[in-house]
């Protein structure tokens, strides 16, 4: 891809309607990664990714699969924009003596843009994690309850254990502002940290390796089937590549657990306890699913990106004006 001037509203614009259309499109198989990734042994409620949905949808519905969905389209803009228009930023700059940025630049940029989304990245996470996982915990407390009919002493507390309110993002996030403060919302930053920066590191210097084979020359951008291809497998290495540490953020921002899971002090204990018992496999769990969400969804930004639709919008404006 040449490196062409593009302002910065037209990159904030590309990287929100880039986020909005993958996350549409890619939202319930998150769901089920989240769902595999926090389920410990013993208590194991899916077997793949195609269970999860199956069951998701028997127990909860089709709108069932898009719990937490709203965080995700309200807060996906700002977090693509800013990863997006953060790589551009710091491509540019180190490229400021017009020479061909190098492997080791490409990553610096990575690096920078993975530390800058942090900012959005975080509380998102937060939020919509617990809003994908409690399906999971109200399942869980319902079959107990069946197991429990066996038994009338502890019956009727497992019966009221089931009754699930529908928590809201805002409910969540009031009651984290009132007991922890913002801290509260960015639990998990250095888990986050841990998984975006190396992602963003292996990503952009690939993506843009790769979408570089499709250019004819160096002041024409690829084809977009290029991009989007070159997006999808940029995209899914990167994805698996930092799974082990995608698993530990999530159990790390999980507020609630199911009956006997673990809970973690931090990445080093949390790592332990997963390697201890559940083995080396469980850093991989979701691991399919991560890249089957990665790999549409970045494919998707990549071609809406580089296609440009905000300068079409930002070049009519004027004319409106006129």
């Amino acid at each position: 891809m040449a490196d062409k001037q593009i302002s910065l509203p037209a990159k904030l614009i590309n990287g929100g309607i880039a986020g909005l259309i993958g996350v549409t499109c890619v939202f319930p198989i998150d769901l089920a990664k989240t769902r595999l990734q926090n389920q410990q042994n013993g208590q194991r409620m899916y077997s793949s990714m195609s269970d999860c949905l199956i069951k998701t949808i028997r127990s909860e519905g089709y709108f069932g699969m898009y719990r937490g969905a709203a965080v995700n389209l309200t807060l996906v803009t700002p977090e693509k924009a800013i990863k997006l228009a953060a790589n551009d930023f710091f491509r540019h700059h180190l490229a400021r003596d017009g020479k061909k940025l190098t492997l080791l630049k490409e990553m610096l940029a990575g690096c920078g843009a993975g530390t800058c989304q942090v900012i959005v990245t975080t509380p998102m996470e937060m939020l919509k994690i617990q809003l994908q996982d409690a399906g999971r915990i109200a399942a869980q407390k319902k079959l107990m309850a069946a197991q429990a009919q066996l038994n009338p002493s502890s019956g009727a507390a497992a019966a009221e254990s089931v009754m699930e309110s529908r928590t809201t993002a805002m409910q969540i996030t009031r009651d984290l502002l009132r007991s922890k403060g913002i801290a509260g919302l960015y639990k998990g930053l250095g888990a986050t940290l841990l998984r975006d920066v190396p992602f963003s590191i292996v990503y952009f210097p690939l993506f843009a390796n790769l979408n570089k084979l499709g250019q004819k020359s160096p002041d024409v951008k690829a084809p977009f089937y290029v991009s989007f291809l070159a997006g999808c497998v940029a995209g899914s290495t990167a994805a698996v590549a930092v799974n082990p540490c995608d698993v530990i953020k999530t159990r790390l921002q999980s507020l609630q657990r199911g009956v006997n899971e673990d809970t973690y002090s931090g990445i080093v204990d949390c790592a332990r306890k997963i390697w201890q018992k559940e083995g080396p496999a469980a850093f991989l769990k979701g691991a399919y699913c991560r890249a089957l969400v990665i790999a549409p969804l970045f494919g998707i930004a990549q071609v809406v990106y580089f296609i440009g639709i905000a300068e079409y919008i930002l070049d009519m404006l004027p004319r409106r004006r006129d």
